[in-house]
């Protein structure tokens, strides 16, 4: 029994199964007589103090600003790795997967702003469409095994790593508060620490780590978004220690269950519940939400598929071994799932529960139409083996 259920959490689907539920369960929570404790719970204030100075939040944001920020170590982590010794190693591996995901970012943000220019409120959150969730979108294609060639999954993957990246910048260049130099300024200091204990090629990383707990509470008092200490606190860490061994892969490994399993689901339970009494078509109509809903469904298949597309008929690119053109279309409507990133992004905008309650309306969707439609899709397609290349 404990094998079976060891199997069943190693699947690559897993994480985004764990997702699933969670947000059943907060959508569920959120439209029955727990609605109430729901919001309540979310709402509690934790403090930490030492003396005068401390930290007092609602339990969204420490969820929000905390528990994300380690959800962003583990994405620091996979990009360094990826960058120095994986996909990322290689510019040719990036090319095509890289081309797509800024197509993907792009056309989806435009199409948002088409619909929300007039107001000054919600054009803000123009990169709330651009984000894919890649725990839901593997999964997806996980549940579809051999139908989709190894080639392609790697082009998902490489894609949403990239888009992750980009999430990064965005959050980095356009979400930051009124900034307060004075914690700024202290937040050098844990990262010069860092940087010195990488220079002299210390292997143990305990230390970094809570340099890092450090930096994130200076950078939140900063005005900068704290899940960004988070990713630097992960390019500090060494790939290689002393002895051969990989700090950076263990806790890559170490920490990513936890993640996929726990932490995610989390902000998805604390996230994602739409508050459906009432709602109708009229509701998703409005501006915001349908605003959302396209740059997800229709901006990211327009984006990945007419980047992807243009660039291999221009002869700067092959596509993926053993795929076919219906097969990429329908990774490219699987990049519409936002979801995490998307809900994320839209949490660092809006702060009223009426505009949440719309981003959620929109994400949830979006992400849902174009899993169903990638799905469908490359149910659909022809076998790898029966395809030929284009």
């Amino acid at each position: 029994m404990l094998g079976r259920i060891e199997k069943l959490f190693a699947h690559e689907a897993a994480g985004g199964i764990m997702l699933m539920l969670a947000t059943v369960v907060a959508l569920i929570v959120a439209n029955t007589d727990l609605a109430g404790l729901y919001a309540q719970i979310l709402h509690l204030k934790f403090t930490i103090a030492l003396g005068e100075t401390g930290l007092s939040k609602p339990l969204i944001l420490w969820i929000n600003d905390g528990l994300m920020a380690i959800f962003f170590l583990l994405v620091g982590l996979e990009l360094k790795h990826e960058l120095r010794e994986g996909r990322l190693k290689t510019p040719s591996n990036v090319v095509l997967p890289g081309v797509a995901a800024l197509g993907g970012m792009l056309v989806p943000a435009l199409i948002y702003l088409a619909f929300t220019w007039s107001d000054p409120v919600h054009r803000t959150g123009w990169a709330i469409p651009t984000a894919t969730d890649i725990a839901f979108a593997v999964g997806v294609v996980a549940l579809l095994g051999k139908r989709v060639p190894p080639a392609l999954k790697l082009f998902l993957l490489t894609l949403a790593i990239l888009d992750d990246l980009g999430a990064i910048l965005v959050i980095a260049l356009f979400y930051t508060a009124t900034l307060k130099p004075v914690y700024l300024a202290l937040a050098l200091i844990p990262l010069a620490l860092m940087a010195l204990r990488l220079w002299m090629g210390a292997h143990r990383i305990a230390p970094t780590l809570i340099l890092g707990a450090v930096l994130w509470v200076l950078v939140l008092k900063s005005g900068v978004h704290a899940t960004l200490a988070g990713v630097i606190t992960a390019f500090f860490l060494p790939i290689r220690d002393r002895h051969g061994a990989s700090p950076l892969h263990a806790l890559e490994h170490g920490l990513a269950p936890y993640v996929a399993f726990l932490i995610v689901p989390i902000f998805a339970l604390a996230n994602a519940g739409v508050t459906l009494t009432g709602l109708g078509l009229a509701d998703l109509a409005a501006p915001l939400p349908l605003a959302i809903a396209l740059g997800l469904v229709v901006g990211k298949q327009l984006g990945v598929f007419g980047a992807t597309f243009a660039l291999v008929k221009l002869g700067f690119a092959r596509l993926p071994e053993g795929a076919s053109w219906l097969q990429l279309y329908g990774i490219a409507a699987l990049a519409g799932i936002g979801f995490t990133m998307s809900l994320f992004i839209g949490s660092l905008n809006f702060e009223t529960d009426a505009q949440m309650n719309a981003v959620r309306l929109g994400v949830l969707a979006g992400s849902l139409v174009s899993a169903l439609v990638g799905y469908a899709v490359l149910r659909l397609a022809p076998e790898p083996a029966r395809q030929s290349r284009d």
